[in-house]
């Protein structure tokens, strides 16, 4: 059913977009949103208007597409996504990364808030994805393959060369200051305890959060590029002696926004 699922949706957004090709799709996570407002020539459209597009629930996700033209070019903004820990299955997780597939979008931009594990990071500092580690006991692709989306064993070396390197370039040509490394999803709501930190760095991972991948195993699945950007909203428990919560995350993304904001626009103007 997720193949028809999305076709409705897409058809409906489709017809708020006309004629315009979208070049890219981007999903801006917990605290990020306000980069919709750099949208010139905005079409809102509420996720409630949708066909088969479920409500946001989690603070910092507005719950709307804002499809207009960001650095000259016409891009779709998935202004807050859905995660596992609020009860959606995988199929509803990714169910904008497959609307990109029938509105013939092959680029997708990937944000989110995420604890820092590697203790050289700082809150607010951004993060380009070099990798990344599924630890959400679950894959999108779990079940029936629709080869109309894609083969049934899709190659996973999502964070290609070319991208990393564009992001690179794009930082440079802004002077945002970019860090990189692996980012680690986990299902959550809750955040990880001070060994499962531990694990995560001994692993290879850079930084933690509770979303993204899904999207980017959907993304790979019908053979978009992928980009995606951490913002480093707190570091992991254990790290630091303070507890966590998630107004930390928002206001620590809220204040890294103009960084984040120039290095966005920098990257669709390179697309």
């Amino acid at each position: 059913m997720s193949y028809e699922r999305s076709a409705a949706a897409a058809a409906y957004i489709r017809t708020k977009l006309g004629d315009k090709q979208p070049i890219a799709w981007l999903v801006l996570g917990s605290g990020l949103g306000d980069f919709a407002k750099n949208c010139v020539d905005p079409i809102i459209i509420p996720y409630a208007d949708i066909p088969n597009f479920p409500k946001t629930t989690v603070a910092g996700h507005v719950g709307q597409l804002v499809a207009g033209y960001v650095s000259g070019k016409f891009v779709v903004i998935q202004q807050g996504r859905w995660h596992l820990y609020e009860g959606h299955d995988a199929e509803t997780v990714v169910i904008g990364i497959r609307v990109m597939h029938h509105l013939g979008i092959k680029q997708l931009i990937v944000t989110n808030a995420a604890g820092g594990v590697n203790t050289s990071f700082q809150p607010g500092d951004l993060m380009l994805m070099t990798d990344h580690i599924n630890n959400l006991g679950m894959n999108p692709l779990v079940g029936p393959n629709d080869d109309r989306f894609g083969p049934r064993f899709p190659d996973m070396s999502a964070y290609t060369p070319e991208c990393l390197e564009l992001v690179r370039k794009a930082a440079a040509a802004c002077g945002v200051t970019i860090r990189e490394g692996v980012y680690q999803a986990n299902r959550g709501p809750c955040y990880e305890t001070p060994a499962e930190v531990r694990m995560a760095r001994a692993i290879g991972a850079d930084a933690v959060g509770m979303s993204t991948v899904p999207e980017v195993i959907a993304a790979r699945h019908q053979g978009a590029k992928v980009i995606g950007i951490s913002c480093i909203t707190n570091m992991a428990a254990g790290i630091l002696k303070q507890p966590l919560n998630h107004q930390e995350v928002t206001e620590t993304a809220a204040k890294a926004s103009a960084a984040f904001t120039k290095l966005v626009l920098e990257i669709v103007k390179m697309l």
